[in-house]
């Protein structure tokens, strides 16, 4: 049975704020959204308190050139996969946990760690191992083109989006390597569960000034160790279904295929990676029929393409640390420590 939320044009309109702007304050959105600061308030303390949205820090644009990401594909014995989704949530390398339709997986994990050793110590000692787990399939990130965060709700007007302003502006690479000290990973442990925690409440959980929380902030996301999302429940997204597209590429084309790829309105990941396939995506597609049309289409453009599995999402269990019930509302967190 699928779940009745109401949700108004004004809540629509407020998570695609915070898509663009996750910390804005709500005096800063509150003109171009139209309404008071206290009605953009008490809408978001609504939505977050039913789990229907939530603001978020998560691993920025350095990650991916510093660390180590993969994608692992689990198959699992019959009746254990369930089990198995619940136990892994609470190993904080599993950032993200999807059940999977009848094919190639049962389960579709996002890993995150700080190094391949790291990443390795956790395939073989911690998912391998788990009783109920037949075979193991990890494909290595080697770039990552497009990331979640990038996904948009597209509920503002063009008056709208131009009033927020700095909405697809792109900051510069970092320079360098980021080395991350005691205060650093605990601001990061608490803006994983609550990205809009105000400077007051770090200073506090950090045994620092607000002065010096905003300094570290502005460090932590200019260098690209830290950017914010805003995700909400599958309700208020128009209840997307996920697809994870793996495909072979001659090398000479990749490029114009990740182009091509994260074009889609409909893309939320494009990546690069090791194995049968050299390229990863996932899509948030309407319905099954969606997903041959976007293939059609996609080979058409990018003949060399050939698509080798196509991972359908019945259900994510956890997404970037956040754990979620069978409606996609959040319904508890587990932090992730991937830097």
């Amino acid at each position: 049975m699928r779940e009745t939320v109401t949700a108004s044009e004004l809540d629509l309109a407020l998570v695609n704020a915070l898509q663009l702007r996750p910390r804005a304050s709500w005096a800063d959105l509150a003109p171009p959204l139209g309404v008071t600061a206290s009605t953009l308030a008490r809408r978001w303390e609504r939505l977050t308190g039913e789990g229907l949205a939530w603001v978020y820090g998560a691993p920025g644009r350095e990650f991916s050139r510093t660390r180590c990401t993969a994608f692992v594909l689990v198959r699992c014995r019959p009746g254990t996969r369930s089990r198995i989704a619940q136990e892994l949530c609470a190993h904080e390398e599993a950032v993200t946990i999807e059940l999977t339709g009848p094919g190639s997986a049962d389960l579709l994990i996002d890993v995150l760690a700080p190094d391949l050793p790291a990443l390795t110590r956790f395939l073989t000692t911690r998912l391998e191992t788990l009783p109920g787990v037949v075979a193991v399939d990890c494909l290595f990130a080697t770039s990552l083109y497009v990331e979640g965060s990038r996904w948009r709700l597209r509920s503002l007007d063009p008056t709208q989006l131009s009033a927020l302003g700095r909405a697809g502006a792109r900051a510069p690479e970092p320079a360098a390597t980021v080395e991350l000290d005691a205060v650093d990973r605990a601001l990061l442990d608490s803006l994983v569960g609550d990205g809009r925690l105000g400077l007051a409440v770090l200073a506090e959980r950090t045994g620092t000034s607000p002065a010096t929380v905003r300094r570290r902030l502005r460090r932590l996301t200019e260098s690209g160790v830290l950017t914010f999302r805003c995700d909400m429940a599958d309700a208020l997204a128009g209840r997307p279904l996920p697809v994870s597209l793996l495909g072979r590429v001659p090398a000479r084309d990749i490029a114009a295929v990740h182009r091509a790829l994260a074009a889609l309105p409909e893309c939320r990941l494009v990546a690069a990676v090791t194995g049968r396939a050299n390229v990863f995506a996932t899509l948030w597609v309407h319905d099954l029929g969606d997903i041959q049309r976007r293939e059609t289409t996609l080979c058409a453009r990018q003949p060399t393409l050939e698509i080798t599995d196509r991972i359908v999402g019945l259900h994510t269990v956890k997404r970037m640390g956040h754990l979620l019930d069978d409606t996609g509302r959040r319904v508890g967190v587990r932090p992730i420590r991937p830097w």
